[in-house]
């Protein structure tokens, strides 16, 4: 009979230093108590979002744990021209055995923004996933009907041509303009925000491609690949183009946000949706394309909007930047506005071109206006000459 021998295993000592050791008052309890929720209750929202990325201008005592090749750490305030209050504040001067010396000086202003649709990871998913399904039903559900058969033959080329051109936009701006803006925003409410409004445009750019498919099956006459010469030189489309391509080139995150959700979306997002595609879809014969570039409408006019609007109101009115903040915008509105109208006049032609025409163009270019008008004077800021009404 063989006995084994016992190896020698150092054993684990424990000395009550270790992470989470050190018992305090509060350590069985469900909720936080690091930040001040925006209501008189914390929300699921708060506890899974705020103040998470960590921050030294609030609790990370020992400085940025990384840093880039220029020697920038972490997230500087200065990839935006805008400020919050506490920004100017130097930073600490921080040495070994320091410890939480400098918690005196919170940039707080960054740190009031709360998403007011209160978006995290399972809300993204469960959002999205719905979409999809509802989108994808209503294809399906119109493929047994046999309701292709009943559009107009001008309107299968408007689909294939302007309908598909629209899946650029949404791919540029969601992939080379949102998803770069997240990664610079100054905390994890704002990167939270700007990160699904990136899954919206990418999600709404998938939906149309994945729809082009489905019709280059389902209808003969209708060209699949036709959104690639009317994006690429259709005069009509330029305009919206050379914007476009010039938003995904812009280096401060917060100017990206504002060029793109305060002016592009509701100068010509809203304009080509709303007041062309959806209101002349049913007059062809077509009530499935609506449901699909409704779904992005409804990202955009009811989320995507909410949130920037207050991003950029906290910063108009911010205690001590108010009048910096509100001159810089100024200056992207004049700038931006200047290169949008003209940008939406050159679609005018798309409303000539479905059989049965949807409201003048005119008309919806003043409704765009209009509504463009009442968010400009929601931040309290001067509205452009091009848009006075």
């Amino acid at each position: 009979m063989t006995t084994a021998t016992e190896r020698s295993v150092p054993k684990p000592v424990f000395t009550d230093a270790e992470a989470g050791a050190k018992e305090f008052p509060d350590s069985t309890a469900r909720r936080f108590n690091y930040y001040v929720p925006r209501k008189r209750k914390q929300t699921h929202y708060e506890d899974v979002t705020v103040e998470v990325q960590p921050d030294p201008r609030h609790y990370l005592a020992q400085g940025w744990l990384y840093g880039f090749a220029n020697g920038k750490g972490g997230y500087p305030l200065d990839w935006t021209a805008l400020k919050a209050w506490g920004s100017d504040r130097p930073e600490p001067v921080r040495s070994p055995g320091s410890g939480g010396q400098g918690y005196e000086w919170p940039a707080h202003g960054w740190h009031e923004f709360r998403d007011p649709n209160e978006e995290w990871e399972l809300s993204l998913y469960r959002y999205n996933a719905n979409v999809v399904r509802q989108v994808n039903q209503n294809i399906d559900a119109a493929k047994q009907a046999k309701a292709f058969d009943q559009w107009n033959p001008n309107w299968v080329r408007f689909v294939s041509q302007h309908v598909g051109a629209w899946m650029h936009v949404d791919h540029g701006l969601g992939l080379y303009l949102f998803a770069n803006a997240n990664r610079r925003g100054p905390t994890n409410m704002h990167n939270t925000a700007i990160a699904v409004n990136s899954m919206h445009l990418i999600r709404a750019a998938q939906d149309l491609a994945l729809y082009q498919l489905t019709l280059d099956e389902e209808i003969e006459a209708f060209a699949g690949a036709a959104h690639l010469d009317t994006w690429n030189s259709d005069p009509t489309w330029q305009g919206v183009r050379d914007l476009a391509e010039q938003l995904t080139a812009i280096d401060d995150w917060a100017e990206a946000i504002f060029a793109a959700n305060i002016v592009f979306q509701p100068l010509i997002g809203e304009l080509f949706r709303s007041h062309l595609v959806m209101q002349a879809a049913p007059r062809n014969g077509d009530f499935v394309t609506p449901t699909i570039v409704g779904a992005e409408e409804y990202d955009f006019a009811e989320r995507d909007l909410r949130y920037s609007t207050a991003i950029f109101d906290l910063l108009s009115n911010d205690r001590e930047f108010a009048e910096h903040n509100s001159r810089i915008m100024n200056g992207w509105l004049a700038h931006w506005v200047g290169l949008a109208v003209p940008a939406a006049r050159l679609l005018q032609p798309l409303w000539s071109q479905p059989d049965s025409k949807p409201a003048r163009f005119e008309d919806a270019l003043d409704r765009v206006k209009s509504r463009f008008a009442g968010i400009v004077e929601d931040l309290s800021l001067d509205l452009p000459k091009e848009v006075e009404r």
